[in-house]
């Protein structure tokens, strides 16, 4: 069983020559500018003269950068990713213009992620051999797994991390199998002791890796401050900083790796809440520990990997009442404190609060998928109410979901 072509990424390991290191390093910091540079143009004929500058206006103005003395380095390096920049700003607009995102921002080289990314006609790929523009050896790329057999990369994006690791994003077409068909359902209700807690009344516990590695990170960031700005041993202890975070982001993203393909290969149909992480993360008490379980990242797995195996992802509107209503009779509680985790009804059933809340967002998740409308997640924040976790307080009923009966 297979799905139809996407696009997918394989990210690889790579170690540079001294010579490579000092080439990415160079188009890493021209990308930068010509990003810098084009952003502070259309910003200007914008605010100033009420002008809207296209990619093919930044890409003459490229040109004519290049062959000035003061910007003549920028023919030093290979052109694609510079072009390839303008293209990424020009996109950045789009979805400004169409208020999916707020306006873009210049690019600090300190913050800033160093990144270049090269098409088909800034690189070369030949029996697993990966060289880019201006190279004349490949990059030593660990290839860890293969790419799929007779893909041919479209893209390759090159970046170095805060812990001065090197990566290579290989792009290409895919084909992704499903070994086994599934016909199950499952409701996911997602928690913080509890990262997960099923439908089927499983609870998978939180892992809790950034405050496993809570004492290390701080300590790094203690040695960092009190080193002098600019010298070889603030970049030393920089890097120790930027290790501790990679840790800790390395290990999420396996265990949710992990986590999201089980479920999506155990179930044909997956049923979540639509959380506003943004408005959560506003909590003082738990934005911390809300970070550390990084349900949106979660959630864009099960999304893409949904697709890619043909399975059914249902959202849940954000106000249904999961934990209050009771799954056995549909009886619905009133005030419910977070430290409440078990409650009785009045038909006499005792409720476990977190696998009450999956079985309800299952249940309202099929009843919805049999309508045939398919749920649409709501990205404001209806009546300017609090969005820290749904049930804290008295919702009001979505038309989009539909309540199960008791």
């Amino acid at each position: 069983m297979a799905t139809t072509h996407v696009k997918r990424a394989f990210k690889y390991r790579f170690y540079p020559t001294d010579a490579q290191a000092a080439e990415l390093s160079r188009t890493f910091g021209c990308v930068r500018k010509v990003y810098n540079m084009a952003l502070q143009a259309r910003t200007e004929a914008w605010f100033q003269r009420q002008e809207r500058v296209n990619y093919n206006a930044t890409s003459a103005m490229l040109t004519g950068w290049k062959r000035t003395e003061e910007l003549a380095y920028l023919s030093e390096v290979s052109s694609v990713p510079l072009q390839q920049t303008l293209r990424h700003l020009q996109g950045a607009f789009a979805n400004f213009w169409t208020r999916r995102a707020k306006y873009p921002t210049f690019k600090s080289r300190k913050k800033s992620r160093r990144s270049a990314e090269y098409t088909t006609s800034g690189f070369r790929y030949r029996d697993g051999a990966l060289t880019l523009a201006r190279m004349t050896e490949p990059l030593a790329v660990v290839w860890s797994r293969p790419l799929p057999e007779g893909a041919q990369p479209s893209t390759v994006t090159v970046s170095q991390d805060a812990a001065g690791r090197w990566f290579v994003s290989v792009l290409c077409d895919d084909r992704p199998a499903l070994a086994a068909p599934a016909n199950a359902a499952v409701g996911i209700d997602v928690g913080i002791t509890s990262l997960v807690t099923l439908s089927t009344g499983e609870k998978i516990t939180n892992p809790r890796h950034e405050r496993k590695d809570r004492e290390r990170l701080a300590r790094a960031q203690r040695e960092l401050s009190r080193k002098a700005g600019g010298s070889n041993n603030r970049e030393k202890a920089r890097l120790k900083v930027g290790r501790a975070h990679a840790r800790i982001a390395d290990r999420r993203r396996d265990f949710l790796h992990k986590l999201t393909t089980r479920l999506v290969r155990e179930n044909q149909t997956i049923v979540i809440e639509d959380l506003t992480v943004r408005n959560m993360l506003k909590s003082r008490t738990l934005s911390r520990a809300i970070s550390d379980a990084s349900w949106t990242e979660m959630r864009s797995m099960l999304e893409y990997k949904a697709e890619w195996y043909g399975r059914d992802l249902v959202v849940v509107d954000r106000w249904f009442p999961s934990s209050k209503l009771c799954s056995a009779c549909g009886a619905l509680r009133g005030r419910m404190p977070l430290n409440v985790r078990e409650w009785a009804c009045g038909c006499g059933t005792t409720h476990d609060r977190d696998v009450n809340a999956a079985r309800n967002i299952l249940a309202a998740g099929l009843a919805v998928a049999a309508c045939g409308d398919g749920v649409r997640p709501q990205r404001s924040t209806p009546g300017g109410q609090s969005s820290v976790k749904q049930e804290v307080v008295p919702l009001p009923r979505s038309r989009e979901v539909a309540q199960p009966r008791g």
